[in-house]
């Protein structure tokens, strides 16, 4: 089962994902993607790792290069939680002296978490909306949220459920195959 889950900053999307895995009985991996370069980033890390606390959860730090992590999970019955793919995008995208094209680190994203989905029972994955601004960025920036944007619709094509977080308040936009509306 893949469960793609999408808000806004501080919308309360990992403390969702998170409780989505409360009752899973088996190994629960916590694959973490944010590379820690200030304060402020060590905080976040900080305050997440405190959030997920007791919740029984091994956190496999992986900034990149999510195929590397299918070793590690292989022949295990576990469940794993997937946070978060805007920085995992950043990070693939801007890892060289060169930003990579969108949809090369698109393709790639979607081609590693399609053969962790296959390591996993159950897989949750956070993601961020950051598309409704209206503003324009300069090149580069614009380039990693198309990127974002691709990933974002190939897993949400790909998933089973995908809930949106707005402010705290879980909202179905896809359940079991099926998107709202149909």
């Amino acid at each position: 089962m893949i469960t793609l889950v999408i808000g806004g900053s501080g919308s309360g999307k990992s403390a969702y994902a998170e409780s989505l895995l409360e009752d899973y009985a088996g190994t629960k991996y916590y694959l973490a993607t944010m590379q820690v370069f200030d304060e402020e980033g060590r905080q976040k890390v900080q305050r997440h790792r405190k959030l997920r606390e007791g919740k029984g959860f091994c956190t496999i730090e992986q900034p990149y290069d999510l195929d590397g992590v299918k070793e590690r999970l292989a022949g295990k019955t576990c469940a794993l939680l997937l946070e978060c793919v805007s920085n995992l995008a950043a990070n693939e995208m801007f890892r060289g002296n060169q930003p990579y094209p969108p949809e090369i680190v698109a393709e790639k994203i979607i081609a590693d978490i399609i053969s962790l989905s296959k390591e996993a029972e159950e897989l949750v994955i956070v993601t961020v909306n950051v598309f409704e601004d209206g503003i324009d960025y300069d090149d580069s920036t614009m380039q990693y949220m198309q990127a974002l944007a691709q990933v974002n619709c190939g897993l949400a094509k790909m998933a089973d459920t995908v809930t949106e977080v707005v402010v705290g308040i879980p909202v179905s936009v896809k359940s079991e195959g099926k998107s709202k509306g149909e």
